[in-house]
């Protein structure tokens, strides 16, 4: 059948309108490029902020930045009934005592593809897709003058607010990919002991992160008294611990004698608990494959001066007291197991079977079966 042609006017109108229906995709094409973050394509399965209310453990591992990431690499997280990662990117400050923090949200020379901005999101929509949830946990690195992000500390009350000003600005543009990605939760810092003391900043800055984020928000306080010093822990949803606590002074610990020593930190942490009626969360609890894994958890296995063989046994122990530990107590909301390295084959790097991973280890197995209770 002929079509019925329009009046003149009509087709300069339609014209007209395709015009800038053009030119209004040409503006948005353009925004995408120079957008400071990437979303994910709605058929990728955003979550809003309704669905991102966390009910019941977050049963977690910390997982390790590579320069690409697969479906596959989520198979062995959904076998050890793992349903949540923690990302982290890295802001860089230069030193511990100077007041910039800077971003690097590209893949590059400082860091890998997984800490930009693209690959963390292309992470978080793999694990989605297998049923896992993100908690965004950026950190600091610093490239002199400190070894860790307690060393931060600043000379002068001016430098303190320069100080607030530029990681406010490193946070929020992470809170900003959170909320835009749908990732399901938060960490607003790792381990800044000396900065915990100034408590107002410290609620500004929540503040501001509430208004671009609605998922829910921790903060990473270290084990050392930290997360008895922060004040700030009913602005949060979760009192974030670092549980590194160290449990004995002899190498290979009976798994009695964990249970024992893990009576102290409980109870201090009980009693924070208490305080602040907020659940815990372990945002970062490991052990080295190592003989003294337990005396000081936090260090990092020297490979020089490291046995050949890993000690399997006494990690597995370690897990075994930790899980006993907590799993019981009501307020306890779960863990993020410091280290898991995607890909990682059982004939892997070898100093990888020394350090953190619980990955095909014994460790792993207890880690399975108590994440899958």
């Amino acid at each position: 059948m002929m079509a019925t042609p329009f009046p003149v006017a009509h087709r300069v109108a339609w014209l007209l309108a395709g015009v800038l229906v053009l030119a209004m995709v040409a503006v948005a094409a353009l925004q995408q490029r120079t957008a400071p973050r990437v979303s994910v394509p709605a058929e990728a399965g955003e979550t809003s902020a309704a669905t991102r209310r966390v009910t019941g453990r977050l049963l977690g591992v910390n997982w390790v930045a590579a320069d690409s990431a697969s479906s596959q690499d989520m198979e062995p997280l959904v076998r050890a009934h793992v349903t949540w990662i923690a990302q982290t990117p890295f802001g860089w400050q230069p030193d511990a005592a100077q007041p910039q923090v800077r971003l690097h949200t590209g893949a590059g020379s400082r860091n890998y593809w997984g800490e930009s901005d693209r690959g963390l999101i292309r992470t978080a929509l793999l694990a989605r897709q297998r049923g896992i949830r993100t908690m965004l946990k950026p950190h600091l690195w610093l490239r002199s003058g400190g070894t860790w992000p307690g060393d931060v500390s600043m000379r002068s009350e001016a430098d303190w607010q320069q100080w607030f000003a530029a990681y406010t600005t490193f946070i929020v543009h992470y809170a900003a990919l959170a909320e835009t990605n749908g990732m399901e939760a938060l960490c607003i810092g790792t381990e800044l002991e000396k900065t915990v003391s100034h408590e107002a900043e410290w609620r500004a800055l929540i503040e501001r992160v509430r208004q671009v984020y609605h998922g829910p928000l921790t903060y990473a306080a270290n084990w050392s008294g930290e997360f008895e010093q922060v004040k700030f822990w009913d602005a949060l949803d979760y009192i974030g611990v670092q549980a590194y606590f160290p449990l004995s002074t002899t190498e290979r610990p009976t798994k009695a004698a964990l249970l024992k020593a893990w009576r102290t930190p409980l109870a201090r942490m009980a009693a924070v608990q208490k305080r602040y009626g907020k659940p815990v969360l372990f945002t970062e609890a490991g052990y080295k494959t190592t003989p003294d894994a337990a005396i000081q958890p936090w260090v990092w296995p020297d490979r020089n001066a490291l046995p050949t063989t890993p000690d399997e046994t006494t990690q597995r122990v370690c897990y075994e007291a930790m899980f006993e530990t907590f799993w019981p107590q009501p307020w306890f909301r779960g863990i993020f197991i410091w280290k898991w390295y995607p890909g990682l084959q059982p004939n892997g790097p070898a100093h990888r079977h020394l350090d953190f991973t619980p990955q095909h280890k014994p460790a792993e197995q207890v880690m399975a079966q108590w994440y899958g209770k």
